[in-house]
């Protein structure tokens, strides 16, 4: 079976365009420009009816994947309204202040996600010991660990994205993300083993109009989830599975 690919997308027109693409799953945010954010119910509802299976993130603001006080309660609610709702898995991440996972409180968004998969997203990047970390995310009963190896992309990221592979062995999976392009998910796969792999293919939009640069309400042109480059993606993987 070629790798399975995820898309995130962060709104409607990304959504449709990920499923026509080819996607497997859609990881479901807002705010992709700030690493993404949880999304709103009604976009939630709309990626439901489309079918295709879903993971919801959960992350409460931007920034840094240190908790502050009631953060962690305030995610293990959306959890569970998520859960009800029926999407098939989410998406968290939470760090210590000295830089280690915060296993306190993904062991609490563990116990809220019930059945649902549960995916450690790339806060893992930040840990000191990526590979040491994979041991500690499937002591917790996670299903999937998102990372770049540490690294700006995947790419550069290789050689510590195939010891996390290895280390995860049978009882999680690693994707690989962050620059993942058609030109190199194939090298991707083959030198670092992971099963599945994660991007945006997204292309930059239209410039802003000045007015709205000037007032703040964007810094540039928006990038937009393009069917064309998630087919790309899909012929990408299902052509290195057959070589």
């Amino acid at each position: 079976m070629p790798a399975l690919l995820e898309i995130c997308v962060d709104d409607s027109i990304g959504l449709r365009a990920a499923i026509a693409g080819g996607a497997d799953r859609i990881e479901l945010c807002s705010a992709l420009e700030l690493g993404g954010l949880t999304p709103s119910a009604a976009l939630v509802e709309q990626a439901l009816q489309a079918g295709c299976p879903t993971h919801m993130m959960i992350r409460p603001r931007a920034g840094s994947f240190v908790l502050a006080e009631g953060e962690a309660e305030l995610m293990v609610e959306e959890i569970r309204i998520a859960v009800s709702r029926g999407i098939a898995g989410v998406v968290v991440g939470a760090l210590r202040p000295e830089g280690g996972l915060d296993l306190d409180a993904l062991a609490l968004f563990r116990d809220a996600a019930r059945d649902a998969a549960i995916v450690l997203h790339r806060a893992i990047d930040l840990v000191p010991d990526p590979v040491g970390a994979v041991r500690e995310a499937a002591a917790l009963g996670y299903d999937r660990i998102l990372s770049s190896g540490g690294a700006p992309t995947a790419l550069q990221g290789m050689a510590i994205l195939a010891a996390m592979v290895a280390e995860a062995g049978q009882r999680l999976s690693i994707i690989a993300g962050s620059g993942v392009t058609p030109d190199n998910v194939a090298r991707l796969v083959a030198e670092t083993g992971v099963r599945e792999v994660h991007g945006s293919a997204s292309a930059p939009g239209a410039e802003p109009d000045a007015a709205v640069l000037r007032l703040g309400f964007a810094t540039g042109p928006r990038r937009q989830t393009d069917r064309r480059i998630v087919a790309q993606l899909r012929t990408a993987l299902s052509e290195q599975e057959t070589a």
